[in-house]
């Protein structure tokens, strides 16, 4: 296995114009027959994802992924994002970053989480560029629905006091397997900040919008999520589901499976699952 790093340059006018990106790759000694778009969550890393991506490459797929603005190696407020439209961004300058030799390729677009919630605003304008998709718990709808109040009270809150955090997440919900849970709270790439007002809207918003357009997205897709997801709502799966315009989709719901289904102790189930399941898709 070939593994390669690098940095990514935001240019304006983008919001993260001039930022730094880091971003990892990671390929098989011989040509790769797909291209994994790998796209994380919130206040985690690509260096995360090292066990996924050796599994990838063992079925031929090289896999590219970035740290988001404002997490692990790249440049950025932690916690915080100007606008939504910079982890598009970010993306657009990691596809940018492929070898000419490799876009001929299949391209799979893979989001966990927050990453799941990018990559499907990412499909709403830019499926084309992909062969197919996998979303991994993505945040889709809130484990508790916010009342009308506190969108409100998000959106005044992202004008006045963009940066001001306003929700920690509980890392005892990443994984039922200690030794994780363990390993991501002493992580010094994991700043353990709080969501900030600014991103919280941009969230809820993002939410809305492929709540109401995902039927827009037409491509095949594979949908993953714990049942004891307690981080983001399975019910967020299950609508997106219910909803896309794909012909080719299907949903996994794991039972008693935490937030990250690729770090539980039954991951090597749920990564065959995917990879089983896109061997199928570009064959």
């Amino acid at each position: 296995m070939k593994h390669q790093e690098g940095a990514l340059k935001l240019v304006a006018p983008s919001a993260g114009g001039g930022a730094a990106l880091y971003f990892q790759s990671w390929s098989p000694q011989d040509s790769p027959k797909a291209i994994m778009i790998l796209v994380h969550g919130y206040d985690e890393h690509s260096g995360r994802y090292g066990y996924f991506a050796e599994h990838c490459v063992k079925y031929g797929m090289a896999v590219y992924a970035l740290d988001h603005w404002g997490h692990g190696k790249s440049e950025g407020k932690s916690g915080y994002v100007p606008a939504f439209s910079v982890y598009h961004d970010g993306l657009d300058a990691l596809i940018d970053e492929i070898p000419s030799e490799q876009r001929a390729l299949p391209f799979i677009l893979v989001g966990h989480s927050l990453g799941g919630l990018i990559a499907a605003t990412y499909l709403l304008e830019n499926q084309q560029r992909f062969a197919a998709a996998v979303l991994s718990g993505p945040a889709i709808k809130t484990t508790e629905e916010p009342s009308s109040f506190m969108k409100g009270l998000s959106n005044i809150l992202s004008k006045v006091a963009p940066a001001m955090g306003v929700l920690a997440l509980d890392a005892k919900g990443v994984s039922r397997d200690p030794e994780v849970v363990a390993d991501y709270l002493a992580d010094p790439l994991v700043s353990g900040s709080k969501i900030s007002a600014r991103l919280a809207a941009e969230m809820m918003a993002n939410m809305e919008l492929v709540q109401r357009d995902a039927a827009k997205i037409t491509l095949p897709i594979l949908l993953l999520h714990g049942e004891k997801d307690s981080l983001t709502a399975p019910e967020g799966s299950v609508l997106l589901y219910e909803r896309i315009g794909s012909h080719e989709k299907m949903l996994k719901i794991y039972p008693g499976l935490f937030h990250e289904i690729f770090n539980e102790p039954e991951k090597d189930i749920v990564l065959a699952d995917m990879t089983d399941w896109i061997t199928r898709i570009i064959k």
